[in-house]
Parts: structure tokens; sequence; C-alpha cells
């Protein structure tokens, strides 16, 4: 495509931007969908991708930081308020979040760790129930935690707010009370997949605009638990996990439309739990198990793919 910059006009493709004495004005035609689909969900990052907590084999405490920008290690670049394992992950555009999990016992601290930043977490509230193995969501304003085990398995969706530390309220729930399960965030909706014991194949979808319950939107291409969420502009992905014994498999499901998943590629090896990551361009899943394994996968959001390390 061809870029003509004269002076205070800049002209691509089929339209011109110009500076005016009101601001910047757009003569020309442009596609609503491409407009849409530049609008990045919290839950894709733009510098670094974390992972906050886990078993090493023994209960760890550690946040961990990987580039987005090389493929490249991780560092230690702070601690959670607690050693824990099966937490559920959210992201803001300034801070990291993670909640729930199980110390021993089952936990309901929200933890908080800035971006700008290497440093510690800090407890900024609590969960409606303490829980793990919940899956995580994040909209452009609030965090969410759904699902889980307390015992028994729940189906609550918990949601608190990033512009200010606070408690989460229960404001909804998932269709099936299930925990093990993959979270992925559109810019309108969360979503929550797999999951459960019994295993469940289940896609559910709730909205960030309305304090709502879930609905069922789709089904993975296999039924399995703690798989491990990804999220770009146009697509939720769930990577991994055991159906069992442990899989590969990359699934990848529309937000634009409720429809079932399409197996789009593999990880580098068959693994459960781990936690996932986004970038502007690709998915992570990092760590998991049968074992301890220190992986980071990436896989590509502009073609269907298998993952590398």
């Amino acid at each position: 495509m061809a870029i003509c910059i004269d002076g205070n006009v800049v002209c691509f493709g089929g339209g011109c931007f110009c500076q005016t004495p009101t601001g910047i004005e757009f003569t020309g035609e442009a596609l609503a969908d491409c407009f849409i689909s530049c609008v990045v969900p919290n839950a894709m990052g733009t510098v670094s991708g974390y992972t906050s907590g886990g078993r090493a084999p023994s209960i760890v405490d550690t946040i961990d930081k990987f580039p987005f920008a090389a493929d490249s290690p991780a560092t230690d670049v702070g601690e959670l308020t607690q050693g824990r394992y099966y937490v559920a992950g959210q992201s803001s555009t300034a801070s990291g979040y993670t909640s729930s999990g199980y110390a021993p016992p089952r936990v309901d601290t929200i933890d908080k760790f800035p971006f700008a930043a290497d440093a510690s977490a800090t407890d900024v509230g609590e969960l409606t129930q303490a829980r793990y193995g919940a899956a995580g969501q994040s909209s452009t304003a609030s965090g969410y935690t759904s699902g889980g085990v307390v015992p028994p398995n729940v189906d609550t969706i918990d949601k608190f707010p990033f512009a200010a530390d606070a408690n989460a309220t229960d404001v909804g729930e998932l269709t099936q009370v299930r925990y093990g399960l993959a979270g992925q965030s559109s810019t309108v909706s969360g979503y929550t997949s797999g999951g459960g014991i019994p295993i469940v194949d289940t896609i559910d979808k709730f909205p960030f605009a309305a304090d709502a319950s879930a609905t069922d939107v789709g089904e993975l291409t296999q039924a399995r638990n703690w798989g491990a969420g990804q999220s770009s502009t146009s697509s939720g992905y769930t990577s991994g996990g055991g159906a069992p014994p442990p899989v590969d498999t990359i699934d990848k499901f529309p937000f634009a439309a409720d429809s079932p998943a399409t197996d789009v590629g593999e990880l580098t090896q068959a693994r459960f739990i781990g936690a996932g990551q986004s970038s502007t361009a690709s998915g992570y899943k990092s760590g998991g198990g049968p074992g301890v394994q220190d992986t980071i996968d990436k896989f590509p959001f502009a073609a269907d793919a298998s993952a590398t390390m």
C-alpha cells in the first residue's frame, strides 16, 4: 500500500488524514470492522507476559516476566503475597492481578502487581468465595474470576474493579459448575472453556456491559480440563489440557459469532495446567505438567499454526 505525505496531509489506501484547526479530519472510505478489530482486549499485552504462583514442585510465590519482542527466558520480578497454585489471572492496562488459588488451604485473595516497574504484589481485595481452579477474564474496567472449586464445584462469576482496590461481587453464574477451566476475553465478553469432572467441552460467554449469567455458545473439539486460555482481537484460544491423557491441541473459536472451536495447531508437548498469555500478535502457554515444566510455547494469531518453544 502506497503512503503519500504532503505537508499536514497523510494519504493511504482509500482515504486521507488532514490536520485542521479543530483536529484531525478523515476523508475517504474505511471499513468499520477494521476499526473494531483494532480495539485491543485487556487480556492482550504489548510488552511482556507474566506467570504468577504455581508449584516447582514446592508451592511458590514467584512472579515471572518474559518479553514479547524477543524469544527469551523469563526473569523473576517479584512475589505474590502468598505462595499458591491453581490461580486465575487478570490484566488492566497498568497492572496484573492474581486471584484465588490453593495455598493450602484455598484462598480468596486478589493480588495486584504493577507493569511499569518490577515489584511484588499487594493484597487489594477478596473474592466472594475462597476457591481454586477458576478462570480469569478482563474487561477494560474490571477483572473476573469464574468457576472453581470450594468444594463443591461452583458456577460463580465474580467481578472486581481495576479503578479502585476493592472486594469482588457475585455478578452471575456459568451454565455449569466446574473447575480447571480456561478463560478468554474479547472487548465485550468473557469466555470460559472446558473444565469439570466429569470433563466438558463447553464454551460459555458472559457480557461485560451488564452483570449477567453466561450462555453456552459452542464446544471445544474435545472435552478437557486444565487448558490455558489466550485471546486475540477476533478469537479465543484454548491450548493443551487433560482429556485425559494430556493433549497438545490448540483450539480456536471466533468472538464475532457463537460457534464451535476448530483445531488449528499443536503445542510443542502435550501438557495440562500452566498459564496462558497473549500479545497483540501471539498466544503463549507457560509451564504445566505432567511433572513440572518451565517451557514457554508461542503460536501466531495471524495464521493457524502450531507452537514453537
